[in-house]
C-alpha cells in the first residue's frame, strides 16, 4: 500500500490527500471544556476529484452520502461523539470507509420476468368466477 493511503478494502485505497479536517466546538454536554476545547471533527473527502476511485463507485456513494454531498463534489462527514479529538477522528474516517465500502458492493441488476401459462390460467379462472358470482347478484331482468 502506497504511504500516505487508506484500504477501504482489497485492492481499493483512499488518498490521505483526499481528505481534510476541521477542528470545530462539540456541541453538547461536555462541562468548563465544551466553551474552550474543539474536539468535534469535519472531514472533507473530496470524491469528485480522487483518482483511485472508478465513476461507478463515484456515483453509488454520492448517492449514499445524500446530504452529506456538497456541491463542490466533497463527502461532508461530522464526528463528535466523543470527547476526544483522536476518538472523534478515528469515527470520521471510519464512518468515511463504511459508506465507501457500501458504495463498492455493485447492486444486482433486476432482470424482467414473464408469467407462467399456468399464472395466466389461474388468474383468467379466478376472473370469470369472480364475474360470474356478480352476475348472480343481479336481480331478474324483467321484460
Amino acid at each position: 500500500m502506497p504511504n500516505g493511503a487508506i484500504a477501504v478494502s482489497g485492492r481499493t485505497i483512499i488518498l490521505e490527500k483526499d481528505l481534510r479536517e476541521e477542528f470545530i466546538r462539540a456541541s453538547g454536554p461536555g462541562g468548563q471544556n465544551v466553551n474552550k476545547v474543539s474536539t468535534a471533527v469535519q472531514l472533507w473527502f473530496d470524491l469528485s476529484s480522487s483518482q483511485t476511485l472508478s465513476a461507478p463507485v463515484k456515483e453509488r456513494a454520492a448517492k449514499l452520502a445524500g446530504s452529506r454531498l456538497t456541491q463542490s463534489g466533497e463527502i461532508l462527514i461530522q464526528a463528535d461523539r466523543f470527547r476526544t479529538r483522536e476518538r472523534n477522528r478515528q469515527d470520521a474516517v471510519e464512518r468515511l470507509l463504511d459508506l465507501l465500502r457500501r458504495a463498492l458492493v455493485v447492486p444486482k441488476t433486476r432482470r424482467p420476468t414473464r408469467p407462467t401459462l399456468g399464472s395466466k390460467k389461474r388468474r383468467l379462472d379466478t376472473k370469470k368466477k369472480r364475474g360470474a358470482t356478480k352476475k348472480m347478484r343481479s336481480g331478474p331482468v324483467g321484460d
